[in-house]
Order: structure tokens, then C-alpha cells, then sequence
């Protein structure tokens, strides 16, 4: 690789270009300008200005409409692209990363000795140490103006305290799933999407808390996947207790297949099969005495303890 260019600010507009760039331990998305005749390449990491200081950062892709759009409110700001990382950035890298333990283990022990309820999950440091930023986990709100004061004295930088909750805890710290891949929340998710119980119930998936949880011991983001689809099949399917005339017979729905579009039927003889779709004649009745379809009704509630599926984990 060539030698590093850095790009000043009073580089002239029209020779400027932008990219999407990766850069925090929260891998914040942002735009970044750079000089035109400097192309970048997905993956390079660079060395960026933004709001929050010099950073460590990795190239995604040039900024288009299209990738404005699809990134939308996950954009986080953005900046200038100051050069390409360079050996000596990484060492400083690496420095910081040994730094960072060591003032974590400090302001841990800043945040014991005053009995404050937070508990510190990690610590950042801008690549220019313009900042320390410390983030934790708290019930309720804190008061820690006066540990602000004593941090900013005792490590000589700026310090941000950041409240998050478990789901980002999880994409901080988590490494990989029980599908035994990296975490969603760490690699490709920048929003947490909401998941409610009732999308587990529609896929069918184990309603065991256990094994629906993920790390942060919240639903998992999975299950958010592919619920348009089945909620999609589901309201175009005949509804479970409809009765529906097919080339065999006349019998009413009892269950969906709703990725096989399919449907399982009692007809009137006493015989129970399956059914596509493309078999259904007619639809006699849309709705039954039969157990609803739809995954937010009680009489679907048929795990113990499990009643909640209005409420959003």
C-alpha cells in the first residue's frame, strides 16, 4: 500500500467523495468524506474525524442513495476520512486497548467506593483519546456528576457515561449464538428489532424460555426474521376453523402449514389429511367453532406461565 494520505479540511468540495464506514466497539455506521481521487475498497481500515474524535474505522461501501436509504436512522453521523491506518496507528491501537483495561479496572473501583447502582459493562477510548466513554447497566437513574468530575481529574480526558440496557449489552460483549454463529447484534443488526411471543407461536418454534432466549436472555432477534412471511401466508391460508369444499371432500381447517401452504383438514367422513392450497375448491365459511389462527388469542396459551404476548421483550 502506498504511503498514507491524509486529507486536509480545506480540501475543495468537488473534489470530495463519501463512504460508509463501521467505527466504535457500538459499530456505528457514519459517512465519511474523502478526497475523490482516493478510493477506497470494502474493508480498509482508516483512520476518521467525528463528532466524537479521531477513530478507528472500517470501510463498508461508497455512499449512495441507495445506502443512505437502506441504512436510514442507523446512521450515526459521520466525518472525514483522514488517511489510511498505518502501522504506527495500529501500535496506537493496540496501546489504547491495554489503556482501556486499566481504566476500566480503576473506574470500577471509583464507581464501588460510592456505593453508585450502576454496573460498568465496558470502556472506550477514542483512538485520539479525546474521550473515555463508559458504559453500564442501572434500574433507575443515577446521579454521577461528581464521578464524572473525579474521572475526568484522575485520567486527564473527557468522560461519557452511557446507560445501556441487556440487548446491548449483548452486542458488546456476547460472541456467538446457540445456531453457533456470531451474534446478530454484533455483526449485521443496528437496530434491535421488537420480538413478542406470539412470533414464536406462529412459526410454531419451542415456546421454552430457555431455548428461545438469546444472550442477552431476551426473545432472540431471529424470530423477527421471517415473521412477515408466515403472518403474510397465515392471512392468505383459509383460517383455522373455516370448512372448505376440496376435489376430495368437504372438511374444516384444524391446523396451517404456512411455509408449505398447506392445510390439514377433518372432513366430514372422519378423515383427516393435508391439503395444498391449490386444492381448495371453495371456502364455505371463513370462521369456526374451531381454535382460532390467530397467534394473539388466549385459547393459544396452552404453555403454562406463558400469557404475555402483547408485551414486547
Amino acid at each position: 500500500m502506498s504511503e498514507p494520505v491524509v486529507l486536509t479540511e480545506d480540501a475543495p468540495a468537488a473534489e470530495v467523495s463519501a463512504y460508509i464506514v463501521r467505527y466504535g466497539t457500538m459499530r456505528l455506521l457514519g459517512e465519511f468524506e474523502a478526497r475523490r481521487n482516493q478510493t477506497c475498497s470494502r474493508g480498509d481500515e482508516v483512520v476518521v474525524r467525528s463528532e466524537r474524535g479521531t477513530e478507528w474505522g472500517t470501510v463498508l461501501c461508497p455512499a449512495t442513495d441507495r445506502s443512505r436509504e437502506y441504512l436510514g436512522q442507523t446512521r450515526s453521523g459521520g466525518g472525514r476520512i483522514l488517511r489510511f491506518a498505518s502501522d504506527d496507528d495500529r501500535r496506537t491501537r493496540q496501546e489504547i486497548a491495554d489503556r482501556e483495561r486499566t481504566l476500566f479496572q480503576r473506574a470500577g473501583e471509583m464507581i464501588a467506593e460510592r456505593n453508585l447502582q450502576m454496573q460498568l459493562i465496558d470502556s472506550e477510548q477514542t483512538l485520539g483519546s479525546e474521550r473515555l466513554i463508559l458504559y453500564y447497566l442501572s434500574e433507575k437513574r443515577v446521579d454521577f456528576r461528581e464521578l464524572v468530575k473525579l474521572m475526568a481529574r484522575d485520567f486527564n480526558t473527557r468522560i461519557e457515561l452511557r446507560q445501556i440496557g441487556v440487548r446491548d449489552e449483548a452486542k458488546l460483549l456476547a460472541d456467538y449464538g446457540d445456531c453457533g454463529k456470531p451474534v446478530c447484534c454484533n455483526t449485521h443488526l443496528q437496530e434491535m428489532p421488537p420480538v413478542s411471543m406470539k412470533m414464536a407461536k406462529l412459526q410454531k418454534a419451542t415456546l421454552d424460555p430457555n431455548k428461545i432466549s438469546g444472550r442477552c436472555g431476551r426473545l432472540k432477534c431471529c424470530l423477527r426474521y421471517e415473521y412477515d412471511t408466515y403472518e403474510a401466508h397465515r392471512r392468505e391460508l383459509p383460517a383455522v376453523g373455516a370448512t372448505v369444499i376440496t376435489k376430495t371432500g368437504r372438511g374444516r381447517v384444524v391446523s396451517q402449514e404456512l411455509l408449505a401452504r398447506k392445510l390439514v383438514l377433518v372432513f366430514e367422513d372422519g378423515r383427516r389429511g393435508i391439503a395444498d392450497e391449490t386444492e381448495i375448491v371453495t371456502v364455505i365459511s371463513r370462521t369456526g367453532s374451531g381454535r382460532s389462527n390467530n397467534p394473539d388469542s388466549d385459547d393459544q396459551n396452552d404453555e403454562p406461565g406463558l400469557h404475555s404476548d402483547d408485551v414486547t421483550l
